[in-house]
């Protein structure tokens, strides 16, 4: 789930829990996952504010909205702080050294190596083919809005940090745009 990746809390529980593990993480260019999270949020009725004030409320001190903390386990409206990829995977790092395989949505998409290297990663038949490949319950109905140029520059400068740290971490590029 991405919403255990964002508690510190889940790795050392799963740690107690597992042992060890193969752990897959799975990011994405955090601007346009930061934009598919609010349009998500406004499709299911949780957001108001149009995507650029959404965003910019983000990237501030500003409150966010309140939200049933009941039916939903983290804001529906860090929108781009859970884009900071490299604050959230150090503790999974700690707790399962050498079992944390990164992948980058971008790259899986269509590229059967890449798949193919997963697999191996984990033990898996490299010529396995899931079932099911139909669309994902959670996708968006509506193709994502486009980001003004002004507000995707100013949304990398924020990411700019966490991203660099990131890629010293993995000791790779991205495969995104950096600010």
């Amino acid at each position: 789930s991405t919403s255990y990746l964002e508690h510190p809390e889940a790795a050392t529980r799963a740690a107690a829990m597992l042992g060890s593990a193969e752990i897959i993480v799975m990011f994405r260019d955090p601007v346009a996952r930061a934009v598919s999270n609010w349009q998500f949020s406004t499709e299911n009725g949780l957001e108001q504010r149009p995507l650029g004030e959404a965003l910019m409320a983000s990237q501030s001190d500003a409150a966010a909205p309140a939200w049933d903390r009941t039916a939903i386990s983290v804001s529906p409206f860090a929108y781009l702080e859970r884009g900071r990829y490299a604050d959230y995977l150090d503790p999974w790092l700690a707790h399962f050294p050498g079992t944390v395989h990164v992948r980058f949505f971008e790259e899986l998409v269509g590229d059967g190596a890449e798949v193919a290297g997963l697999y191996k990663d984990l033990g898996v038949d490299p010529s396995f083919q899931p079932d099911n490949l139909s669309r994902p319950v959670n996708m968006s109905r509506s193709p994502a809005p486009e980001l003004a140029p002004g507000l995707a520059a100013q949304a990398r400068q924020y990411l700019a940090g966490s991203d660099a740290r990131l890629r010293t971490m993995l000791g790779r590029e991205l495969p995104w745009p950096s600010s």
